[in-house]
């Protein structure tokens, strides 16, 4: 299902200086339409948040629904040679997360100004894969990073940004980087990403 990078030395390097690395084409684009009308098939399950109640305006389907109603998602968090990756790039003894409800979950924005504010994670690595993105830069729906183990940039201006296009991954050291999405700019845009948690065995009951 997936094409994993085979060197993981300059990713490795990358994501210890900056707590992010990419991960482009990580879906093939033969492949990707398997895994994006999996996710539309559940996208009537999930519930859209109220953009009165920051900082995540936007659709959710969580983990024990796509663990429930699934069988493609569920494969593809627990396939080894990814789980390899991730423990390459990160240098960490990565392993599942035993809770469904924090293994997996899909993030829709679509509206107008959906946003994804800024915040840590409980687990300590994130994999995230696009199935839909913006095809512009210019368009919003950018990753807005702040330096790993770092308080959040006091400005847009000095966060780090990247733009992924449908198919790409990449990992984030979620715990210790503060991250958010910034808004779509116009009608009809969609941003699907695919949000993957890993953790270490003596962090499985991560406080929230």
């Amino acid at each position: 299902m997936l094409s994993l990078p085979a060197d993981h030395r300059g990713l490795r390097e990358r994501f210890a200086a900056e707590g992010y690395v990419p991960l482009p084409g990580l879906v093939p684009l033969d492949r990707l339409p398997l895994l994006r009308r999996e996710i539309r098939r559940l996208e009537s399950m999930a519930a859209h948040q109220d953009p009165a109640t920051p900082p995540r305006p936007m659709t959710t389907l969580g983990g024990r629904i796509i663990a429930e109603e699934s069988e493609l998602i569920p494969r593809v968090y627990h396939d080894p040679a990814l789980i390899g990756l991730v423990r390459g790039i990160s240098e960490l003894d990565a392993v599942t997360v035993a809770d469904p409800l924090e293994r997996h979950v899909v993030d829709i924005l679509h509206p107008h100004g959906d946003a994804h504010g800024a915040h840590h994670h409980a687990h300590p690595l994130a994999l995230v894969v696009f199935t839909e993105a913006p095809g512009s830069a210019r368009d919003g729906g950018l990753l807005q990073y702040g330096p790993a183990g770092g308080a959040p940039p006091a400005s847009d201006e000095l966060a780090r940004r990247a733009h992924h296009r449908p198919g790409d991954g990449y990992l984030l050291r979620s715990d210790t980087t503060a991250h958010r999405v910034t808004g779509l700019r116009r009608p009809g845009l969609r941003r699907v990403a695919l949000n993957f948690a890993y953790t270490t065995p003596d962090r499985q009951t991560a406080a929230r």
